[in-house]
């Protein structure tokens, strides 16, 4: 063969950290380079070529390494001859709007999401469905073999849809002309513009905290599941006696909720007031959780006439099994929050917040009223504690095996969740981090101790240290 005629082929080595279960993330100048992000549109144009026409919108947020990675990735998307749609600065939901409405194959969205200001990554969209996975260790494995260049190269065309998506937003307004009094926290994540477009197309009194988009997060942490990154929100919705406070992450996908009284909602208690609303309309529609959500959840869906479904952790595991069954709504204690009832079946923290807010408005009644008429019950935050890549998985496979031989009740689809006389507790291992999480709930304060004591026994016979189970990092 003559060699000269042979298509010359692009290879780049991942470092094996930054290809997630959910995405690819790192820490920008450690392990993540616009090397990286060339090399991700390289690999990632000649995948959508082969699902269609090879046509990518591409998004950032606000970190002061978005710009200069987002250049990598486009560069490498035109490298790999994809017509690119430049969405630009926003949220991440945007971006997975102008995917869907400008029927875009692929969208890769560069974000850090909740993680720290110096963290970066990309989250991707194919044919309409998330990119995670199995999807994202085939696309390290194919460009650490080599990717051929293509024909010919792509082209940038600008996709402006801030209006446009703010005007959609509006559009699912359903609380009438009952005006609430609202206090958002941008935590100067990427929503800035996009909420404020939206807040100005809203009966009410709207006030936005930290509503400038930048990358050092100046105010707090952006991730609104930690209680110290909502201390401001609060601050203000106790100090202005608002109806209620709303707060989201970097990248907009997550969202916190504080009610009038300044106490916290955690995405199983918004997941129900939203599944209830639902389900008024929809009666027998499945509502999906993850296994880290109060029992309340599931068995006040199933009164309420849905069919609860407990799903795996994670935001891209959630929105497949939501495809899969056809659930209008599904969540995770994360703040995820999913609708495909009269929405597109993404995760998208501005949407909630419209949704929550139109159910309240309809409701005439305080959030707190609400929240207070849940059904009572204790538990542990979100636990989690150091655990090496080698040995979480078979800690998990041990655990199992014990309760097997005794015949416990688990629910095994993502580690193990044990029913027990005195409630549930939950153990599984993180699919993105070093870690064991574990979770517990029960009736009675006692009855929460004996469920304690059960994971450190487990802990123990796996030669594994009792974490603190007093020293929270989330959860409620």
């Amino acid at each position: 063969m003559d060699q000269t005629r042979v298509p010359p082929r692009f290879t780049h080595a991942f470092r094996p950290n930054l290809l997630r279960e959910y995405d690819l993330r790192g820490i920008v100048g450690e392990n993540l380079h616009p090397a990286d992000a060339f090399a991700l549109g390289r690999g990632f144009a000649a995948i959508v070529a082969e699902h269609g026409e090879p046509t990518v919108a591409v998004g950032r947020d606000g970190r002061l390494s978005s710009p200069d990675l987002e250049a990598a990735l486009v560069e490498g998307l035109l490298a790999g001859g994809a017509r690119v749609l430049h969405v630009g600065l926003g949220p991440t939901p945007m971006l997975y709007f102008a995917a869907l409405t400008s029927r875009a194959t692929g969208a890769v969205m560069v974000t850090g999401s909740h993680n720290p200001a110096d963290y970066n990554g990309f989250k991707m969209m194919l044919a309409g469905k998330p990119f995670y996975g199995e999807a994202i260790r085939s696309l390290g494995a194919r460009v650490a073999a080599g990717v051929e260049a293509p024909v010919r190269p792509g082209a940038v065309e600008p996709l402006d849809v801030a209006a446009a998506y703010a005007d959609r937003l509006a559009t699912d307004w359903d609380g009438g002309a009952r005006g609430l009094q609202v206090v958002w926290d941008n935590g100067n994540g990427a929503a800035g513009e996009a909420l404020v477009r939206l807040v100005r197309r809203l009966p009410g009194r709207h006030t936005v905290l930290n509503a400038a988009i930048d990358g050092r997060f100046p105010a707090h942490h952006p991730d609104p599941t930690l209680p110290a990154n909502l201390a401001q929100l609060i601050a203000a919705v106790r100090g202005q006696g608002a109806d209620l406070g709303i707060a989201f992450d970097g990248d907009a996908d997550r969202i916190g909720v504080v009610d009038d009284e300044g106490t916290i909602l955690w995405g199983d208690q918004l997941m129900l007031l939203l599944g209830r609303d639902i389900l008024a309309t929809r009666p027998g529609a499945t509502i999906i959780a993850d296994v880290k959500a109060s029992q309340v959840l599931f068995d006040e869906i199933a009164a309420a006439g849905g069919r609860p479904l407990m799903w795996k952790t994670g935001h891209s595991l959630i929105k497949a099994k939501m495809a899969e069954t056809g659930a209008p709504l599904a969540g995770e204690m994360s703040g995820h929050l999913f609708f495909a009832d009269r929405w597109y079946g993404f995760d998208d923290a501005l949407y909630a917040a419209v949704r929550l807010l139109g159910l309240l408005a309809r409701s005439g009644r305080r959030l707190s009223e609400l929240r207070a008429g849940f059904p009572q019950v204790l538990n542990t935050p979100e636990l989690r504690f150091d655990c090496s890549e080698e040995r979480k998985f078979a800690v998990i496979a041990e655990v199992a095996a014990r309760l097997a031989a005794r015949g416990a009740a688990v629910n095994a689809v993502d580690g193990v969740r044990v029913r027990e006389a005195d409630g549930w507790w939950l153990l599984r291992a993180s699919n993105t981090q070093a870690v064991l999480v574990a979770r517990a709930e029960a009736a009675t304060a006692a009855g929460l101790a004996r469920l304690k004591a059960r994971i450190a026994e487990e802990l123990l016979a796996c030669g594994l240290p009792v974490p603190d189970f007093d020293s929270p990092t989330a959860g409620h």
